[in-house]
């Protein structure tokens, strides 16, 4: 795992044991350079003012470029929120984030969730942010409480997702990988497709629930997929 130094800026590399760190959650701007610098400078300052040494954001430790890193770190997105000291959310402005589809699995892989305004002040948590949290998102209180969301249903999972959107129609599949603990391939270029194959691998892992028979996609259903949702 590539990490940054919150006291040098630099990245480190751990392949194996992996020091405390911090990870942040944003919504990538359509001009994200000057944005970008700003996020990762003041990610560090907060997490080194609470003590912790190192950062993951994604704009910097990922390697996009390398077919098989970004794959595999798409693949590995859920677990690293999930073993992350704290998540910052930074809500650069009122909604967005909560409409985005790869906030949904960082809002719900860690209890230790802290959201940020524009100016990088705190709002609250999860935890004492739950009702304004279920308004934006629909999703129970007691999965913002800290219960397992792999606890809940395929139908229910599925439609806290439905409406999110993502800048890239894969995406829509590979965004939820991690919410439902599947690991597969990541082909940029297959559109659609992606999502009829996560509902595949989803019956795969979790065959005795069948409410995904019961959901259907935000977008009409093709024919060609039958029972499965577009």
């Amino acid at each position: 795992m590539r990490l940054l130094n919150t006291s040098t800026h630099k990245l480190e590399e751990f392949p194996d044991d992996t020091p405390p760190y911090a990870i942040l959650s944003h919504r990538w701007g359509p001009d994200e350079v000057l944005p970008g610098y700003a996020k990762i400078e003041m990610t560090c300052r907060i997490a080194a003012e609470s003590g912790i040494e190192y950062a993951w954001i994604d704009t910097c430790c990922i390697n996009k470029t390398d077919s098989s890193e970004l794959s595999e770190s798409i693949n590995s997105m859920y677990r690293w929120y999930q073993e992350s000291t704290v998540c910052y959310a930074y809500l650069a402005d009122e909604s967005e984030w909560f409409q985005r589809g790869w906030t949904l699995q960082e809002l719900l892989a860690l209890s230790a969730v802290v959201f940020l305004n524009a100016a990088w002040k705190e709002l609250g948590t999860k935890l004492s942010l739950w009702k304004d949290v279920h308004d934006c998102t629909g999703i129970p209180g007691v999965f913002l409480a800290g219960e397992d969301a792999h606890s809940a249903s395929i139908a229910q999972r599925m439609s806290w997702a439905a409406g999110r959107n993502t800048t890239k129609v894969e995406d829509r599949a590979y965004s939820l990988m991690g919410h439902f603990g599947i690991y597969m391939p990541i082909l940029y270029g297959e559109k659609e497709n992606a999502f009829f194959r996560l509902q595949e691998e989803i019956l795969k892992v979790i065959s005795d629930d069948h409410t995904i028979f019961a959901w259907t996609d935000w977008e009409p259903l093709l024919p060609a997929l039958g029972m499965l949702g577009k």
